[in-house]
């Protein structure tokens, strides 16, 4: 079992920065990708980034490629998302979500064994 857990949502004003961060407990594997998704009011969940392990290849959603980074710690502990020129419709429940191995249709949701319970990010404009 992975257990997952979300911190660093907030509200900030369009323009603004936020940085999330996902702890990772429990089991671990070395052939693994960890995502970044999000689901706004009344909207499915949508991809946003996703980093896989151990090629550390990154992979983004075209909203918010050149605004947000992820990264991972060396110790394999935590994953982060830097969130840098936010924008009202950055708007969102975000979620970490991990799996064991890499997959082609990464971006799917259903396609993720383990969550985090989400955090919340609001952009004002």
């Amino acid at each position: 079992q992975v257990q997952l857990v979300e911190s660093g949502g907030g509200s900030v004003q369009a323009g603004g920065s936020l940085r999330l961060s996902c702890a990772a407990s429990g089991r671990t594997f070395n052939n693994h990708a960890m995502a970044w998704f999000r689901q706004a009011p009344g909207k499915e969940r949508e991809f946003v980034a996703a980093m896989r392990w151990p090629t550390e290849m990154k992979y983004y959603t075209e909203s918010v490629k050149g605004r947000f980074t992820v990264s991972r710690d060396r110790a394999r502990t935590s994953l982060y998302l830097q969130m840098n020129s936010l924008k009202p419709e950055d708007t969102a429940v975000y979620y970490c979500a991990s799996r064991e191995g890499w997959i082609l249709t990464y971006q799917d949701s259903n396609n993720y064994y383990y969550w985090g319970q989400g955090t919340q990010v609001t952009v004002s404009s």
